[in-house]
This record gives C-alpha cells, structure tokens and sequence, in this order.
C-alpha cells in the first residue's frame, strides 16, 4: 500500500504592509460612500433615474440611514 502524502507545497504568502493598503481602503470606502449617497438621494436633487422604482425599492434603507424622503 502506497502512502500519499497529505501536506501541500507550502506557500510562500507575501506579507502587505498597511502602509501599502490604506490609499485602497480609502479609495474603496470613497465609492461605497459615493454610492450610498446616490442611492439614498435617489429622486432628489441629484437623480439618475425617472420614476419612483429606484426610490420604492430603497425606501425603508434609506429611512435606516437618516435620509429623510416625504
């Protein structure tokens, strides 16, 4: 009986230092907030889209996130 080893080839993972990551961390929460405020200000002043279905659909998130709507 043959004995198959169950270990992989180890790994070399490349340490990031933070340094490097925080202008990413910071860009990507930049366009999760531009986001969050294009849909929550969705047919208001700054609307990308016609209608009311945009607005029913994030009704109650946007009562959730302080966004007044009436």
């Amino acid at each position: 009986m043959s004995h198959v080893s169950t270990t992989g080839p180890e790994l070399d993972v490349p340490k990031l230092p933070l340094s490097a990551l925080a202008p990413w961390a910071f860009f990507f929460a930049l366009l999760a907030s531009l986001a969050v405020f294009f849909v929550g200000a969705e047919q208001g002043a700054f609307s990308l889209f016609s209608g009311t279905a945009v607005h029913e659909w994030v009704h109650d998130g946007r009562h959730l996130l302080g966004y007044p709507c009436h």
